[in-house]
């Protein structure tokens, strides 16, 4: 089964009943914490669980040390996956409101502590459930403790101490998912220093989506890899970004290409620029 799976409105509608579905609504806004909440108060597809990114799947930030959204402490990751009545069987289905940025933040999660397969993303996120017509409720839903066994695969990881010992050497590629602006350093509405880490390309994760905010089909996103990867080997790939959570959507999308899972820097650019001994461009 891929690692990497979309699922529509159509076929979630018909699976809604089904008992071993989890429903995850990861809905967020960097410059509203508490939008996803309210908004998963106010409607979210029936049985949805709420996931906020920086309570739940992100830790502690510790200045000048983490970068925005550090990785969240596995065992408490797993307590609270559990808690949402999420088991090893489960089928997983994440949405945000349609980019699919934070899904794929905890689609990334969930393959880090194991879970690899039956997990999608909804295709159009709630914008596109919305469009369809879906069914929504404001009342939360009433989960069973789950039984879910999970354990964290490090091998998927790069710290900072790691990349800054590879920075420059033949094979590494670092793909940048923000947008170019701010990887050209022109603009930075977040970090308090601009630009990106020496040698990275840009690779926004707005351009994985159609017009209409859909994955592009298969075929469409190897292209597109194909030709930010040139002569370098995907297998020594490193995505990054702000904070390590747009860098889950190129994972994602790569996966959906046809490319096994490459490898996160969690850190990212707001954990790079703690050391200002780091180089920049």
């Amino acid at each position: 089964m891929p690692l990497a799976q979309l699922i529509d409105t159509a076929e979630l509608t018909a699976r809604l009943s089904q008992p071993n579905l989890c429903i995850f609504d990861c809905r967020f806004a960097l410059e509203d914490p508490e939008y996803g909440r309210r908004s998963y108060e106010q409607a979210h597809i029936p049985g949805a669980r709420f996931l906020d990114l920086e309570k739940d799947l992100s830790g502690p930030v510790v200045r000048g040390q983490t970068g925005r959204h550090p990785l969240p402490q596995p065992g408490q990751l797993v307590a609270r996956l559990r808690a949402a009545g999420l088991n090893d069987d489960s089928e997983v289905v994440l949405y945000d409101d349609g980019p699919g940025a934070f899904a794929a933040r905890a689609w990334w999660l969930l393959a880090w502590l194991g879970k690899r397969s039956g997990v999608y993303l909804l295709d159009g996120g709630f914008k596109a459930w919305r469009d369809a017509s879906g069914p929504v409720t404001g009342e939360p839903a009433n989960a069973q403790p789950g039984q879910f066994n999970g354990a964290p695969d490090d091998l998927l990881l790069v710290s900072t101490q790691q990349l800054a010992k590879r920075l420059g050497q033949p094979g590494l590629t670092l793909f940048d998912a923000r947008a170019l602006p701010r990887f050209l350093g022109e603009q930075e509405p977040i970090d308090p220093v601009a630009g990106h880490i020496p040698g990275a390309r840009c690779v926004p994760f707005t351009e994985n989506l159609d017009a209409t905010g859909y994955f592009l089909s298969p075929e469409q996103l190897r292209s597109r890899f194909e030709r930010h990867l040139a002569d370098q080997p995907a297998d020594d790939l490193v995505a990054y970004c702000g904070s390590g959570v747009t860098a889950c959507h190129n994972l994602f999308a790569l996966c959906l290409a046809g490319y096994p899972l490459a490898k996160l820097y969690p850190g990212s650019w707001s954990e790079w620029i703690t050391d200002p001994q780091r180089p920049i461009a």
